[in-house]
């Protein structure tokens, strides 16, 4: 079995506020969407430093920065090419 995909989003008080709270959600239910589950490690973490280009995600080695459900959602489609 290869490796899981790690996808973090920050849930400092700076990106959290600034809407990660609802990406949460959209990516957790595209993924239940997409059946990647099982493929992806998704979690919460406390700040990357990014403060000022929040809201952060990273997925495997790379960092995204403005975030928000829509783009998240572009990022993770091309991302696992579905």
């Amino acid at each position: 079995m290869s490796e899981k995909v790690e996808i973090i989003i920050c849930l400092g008080s700076s990106c959290f506020s600034r809407g990660n709270k609802y990406t949460v959600k959209a990516i957790d239910d595209w993924l239940k969407e997409k059946r990647l589950k099982d493929r992806v490690n998704f979690h919460g973490a406390h700040c990357f430093s990014q403060c000022v280009n929040g809201p952060v995600l990273k997925i495997a080695d790379k960092i995204y920065e403005h975030i928000d459900k829509e783009k998240a959602i572009k990022i993770l489609t091309e991302y696992f090419d579905v």
